[in-house]
């Protein structure tokens, strides 16, 4: 039996390398990567072929194979996408579009639906500030579409990118028996948490940032303040999500575009588990304005009711299990503490 051709983008990443192992555990897939960086040595013997250096001047080489399911996870993120908002345009946007064309014409020449997955992020959302954060709480997918950063304009617009290529790129819907159309899937990530690589730099790495920290005996100044709260997810939620969403019937599929959480944590609280870890560890408080009003443009919590219906989700890890079983024992064999 042939194995399924898959792109995995932006592999080297935290979602990259996490779900690369994740599709080396199930088997029967052919992975090509691609990346600015190198492979990590612990995700080489999975990968039959990468492509390292910029994703813009790959793509065409891409044309070459017969990709049943593409990966776009390749990304500008928030705080960078802010110092550098045309680059992570032409990254987050036009990277994008690059694929979907890919897949819209791979789908059409071979009269079978290329699955496209695509990251999104709370980031997406923008609420005014933090005292309306606060007030709605809970907030669902069609709701505060007003993202404040770039990278949320990029990743909302790249939703309804997918979205257009997969349902009326050409107007093809309006023939009698229209070809097949490219099937894109995204899930709106909250912060992302993985205990096997260390935080990004990204605007929700507060939590992570602190317990590492933390567990190395290093002061840390938490660049939010400690009742800036936002959702999260152990990462083996994450690349599970994923999976449950692209194996599930597209009939089931409601949405192109689906919320997903497991549990929120405010900066004070990820500083008291520091703390109960970690006894003696030193953890300030000293907000940055740009990343605090980002923060705060995020919502608190979100509804994720439509991915529990359509197809079942359901996180492995609540709050207590992030810590306790998952996050808190990996980072003690890291440090040895």
């Amino acid at each position: 039996m042939s194995k399924k051709q898959v792109l995995v983008t932006g592999a080297c990443g935290e979602i990259g390398q996490a779900l690369i192992q994740g599709l080396a555990q199930r088997g029967g897939y052919h992975i090509v990567t691609s990346d600015l960086a190198p492979l990590p040595k612990s995700i080489q013997p999975y990968v039959s072929e990468h492509f390292q250096g910029d994703m813009l001047n790959k793509t065409k080489l891409f044309y070459d194979y017969d990709f049943e399911v593409i990966y776009h996870l390749a990304a500008f993120l928030s705080s960078k996408a802010e110092s550098m908002p045309e680059e992570a345009h032409k990254v987050n946007v036009e990277g994008t579009m690059q694929l979907l064309l890919l897949a819209a014409y791979k789908s059409e020449k071979k009269s079978r639906a290329v699955q496209f997955f695509f990251p999104s992020s709370i980031a997406a959302h923008g609420l005014p500030d933090a005292k309306t954060k606060t007030a709605v709480g809970c907030i669902k997918e069609d709701e505060w579409l007003r993202p404040h950063t770039m990278y949320g304009a990029n990743k909302l617009y790249c939703e309804d990118l997918g979205n257009y290529f997969s349902r009326y790129y050409g107007q093809r819907h309006l023939e009698p028996e229209p070809p097949v159309m490219l099937d894109f899937r995204a899930l709106r990530f909250p912060g992302l948490v993985s205990a096997f690589t260390l935080p990004s730099g990204g605007t929700s790495d507060y939590g992570p940032e602190m317990l590492h920290a933390a567990a190395q005996g290093k002061a840390y100044a938490c660049f939010v303040r400690a009742d800036a709260s936002l959702p999260f997810m152990a990462m083996p939620d994450a690349v599970k999500s994923i999976f449950m969403l692209m194996d599930a019937p597209r009939p089931a599929i409601s949405q192109s575009v689906y919320n997903v959480s497991a549990f929120s944590q405010t900066a004070a609280e990820f500083r008291q588990r520091a703390l109960q870890a970690f006894p003696g560890a030193q953890i300030s408080f000293e907000p940055n304005l740009l990343r605090q009003g980002i923060v705060d443009s995020w919502p608190a919590d979100v509804d994720d009711a439509l991915a529990r219906r359509d197809w079942g989700w359901q996180p492995d890890y609540d709050v207590d299990r992030f810590f306790e079983v998952y996050f808190l024992p990996e980072i003690r064999k890291r440090y040895g503490k």
